[in-house]
C-alpha cells in the first residue's frame, strides 16, 4: 500500500457529446452499466446497484473466454449529476472481498483512497467525466488499467449515443 500524498493517482478523463443528466443516467442505471462495464469484449451478466450513500454494488464481468471477474463496493458520497465516491474491491460472487493476488491480478491500491467520478457540464451539450482511481498511475499504466478504463469509456460513448438518439 502507498500513502495518498506520495504518489500520482490514476486519472482518466473523457468528454461526452451529451448533457450531464444523460451521462449520469448511463453511469448510474444498472441496465446501462451492464452494457459498458469491463474492457472491450467483456460482458456483464450481473450488475446489482443500491445507488445511495451506504449502498453496495456487485458486478460480474465475463471475459471473452468465459472467465468471471467480480467487483463489489460501497457508495460513500453521491452528489447527483456531479460526483460519485465509492470504494471498490475484487470479490467473490457473494460480494466478499478477495485479494488481488488470489486472482493473479497485480493491483497497487493507495491506502485510504476511494474511486472518485466527477461529472462536469462544459457547455455546448457536452459533459466531461473524470475518473480518479484508488491506485497509482504508474501501476495502472503498467497493468493495463488505464487502457481498460479507456475501453470502458469507449463503450460508455456507445450507450450515451443511444440515449441521445432516444431522447
Amino acid at each position: 500500500m502507498t500513502k495518498k500524498n506520495e504518489i500520482e493517482r490514476m486519472v482518466v478523463t473523457r468528454v461526452f457529446d451529451a448533457p450531464r443528466e444523460l451521462v449520469w443516467r448511463a453511469w448510474t442505471d444498472p441496465k446501462y452499466v451492464m452494457q459498458w462495464w469491463g474492457p472491450k469484449g467483456f460482458t456483464v451478466p450481473v450488475c446489482k446497484m443500491d445507488f445511495r450513500v451506504g449502498g453496495q454494488f456487485l458486478y460480474c464481468m465475463c471475459s471473452p473466454d468465459g472467465q468471471e471477474f467480480w467487483n463489489a463496493g460501497e457508495y460513500h458520497e453521491i452528489v447527483p449529476c456531479e460526483k460519485i465516491v465509492s470504494s471498490m474491491y475484487f470479490a467473490d460472487s457473494d460480494g466478499n472481498p478477495v485479494e488481488a493476488e488470489q486472482l493473479e491480478i497485480e493491483h497497487e491500491a493507495i491506502e485510504g483512497a476511494h474511486d472518485v467520478i466527477l461529472f462536469e457540464d462544459i457547455g455546448n451539450g457536452q459533459t466531461r467525466v473524470t475518473f480518479i482511481g484508488n491506485e497509482t498511475m504508474e501501476n495502472a499504466l503498467k497493468t493495463g488499467q488505464v487502457e481498460g478504463m479507456n475501453q470502458i469509456l469507449d463503450k460508455v460513448v456507445a450507450v450515451i449515443a443511444e440515449l441521445v438518439e432516444a431522447k
